[in-house]
């Protein structure tokens, strides 16, 4: 067994793990750690906890130190500069009249590189852009063209239902979400009310899509002929959470039963 401890370095990003050496972390602590990418400054999400060694990607990177004042305030220096760069980039490309939208901009904890995030159509020349960039900064540059469900986690927003967009609150990877899961709610499929800000299915179609999928063996398909207390009819729709079923009666028309009320036709 190894004990390691969560680490994220951007609100809602993906968890890294580290071996926390004799340090003794407790979640909430800031942290520099020693990444692919350099020195980075993160936050410990997930307090120390034993793993199987099996189970551990490596190599296992250390937890160098806490953060010291200094280390904050080098963050603070970066956060300034990263404003600077947007602006300077954003004229670069009016400038070099380039198809893409500058979504956000990011230095690495020691300045050693500065990451440029975009999104655009297709693929993008960006050579001169890049050039000029270097000569500016005199640092490494990257460009890096992302989706509309990243721009969408990098620039936050209100959802449909009032609340912070979730990608942009706690959830760390993007899952898959497939039309299905909207038939099986019985939600409308009208793209405007089941698409988040990304133009994307939303990804909380997913959150309670486990429970249908265990619930559909005990429940008739929609337009399955079915017995009630009142008589045969067709089930119109489902109501899972509620656990009833819609049937349209003959003569009665559209009425809503427990689903333990029904029993389906063979």
């Amino acid at each position: 067994m190894a004990i390691v401890v969560g680490v994220r370095f951007k609100k809602a990003g993906k968890i890294y793990y580290f071996s926390p050496g004799s340090l003794e972390l407790k979640v909430g602590d800031k942290v520099i750690v020693e990444t692919a990418r350099g020195l980075e400054y993160g936050e410990v999400v997930v307090g120390p906890r034993d793993v199987p060694e099996e189970e551990i990607v490596p190599p296992l990177k250390p937890v160098l130190r806490r953060a010291t004042p200094a280390d904050e305030e080098q963050v603070k220096k970066n956060r300034e500069g990263e404003r600077e760069a947007w602006v300077i980039c954003q004229q670069k490309i009016d400038e070099h009249g380039l198809p893409m939208k500058l979504v956000d901009v990011e230095f690495t904890f020691d300045g050693s590189k500065i990451i440029f995030y975009f999104t655009a159509e297709g693929r993008v020349d960006f050579r001169e852009l890049v050039r000029d960039l270097a000569a500016i900064f005199r640092t490494r540059i990257e460009l890096r063209q992302i989706g509309v469900r990243d721009e969408a986690k990098i620039l936050g927003g209100l959802g449909c239902c009032g609340r912070e967009i979730c990608c942009a609150t706690f959830l760390g990877e993007f899952q898959p979400v497939s039309i299905r899961m909207a038939k099986d709610q019985c939600l409308s499929l009208n793209p405007s009310k089941i698409s988040g800000l990304c133009g994307r299915l939303m990804c909380c179609l997913r959150f309670e899509d486990h429970i249908y999928q265990e619930a559909k063996p005990f429940y008739p398909e929609i337009g399955d002929r079915v017995k009630t207390p009142l008589g045969e009819g067709e089930v119109s729709s489902l109501n899972i959470l509620k656990g009833t079923v819609v049937v349209e009666l003959p003569e009665r028309g559209v009425v809503e039963f427990r689903r333990e009320e029904v029993e389906e036709i063979e």
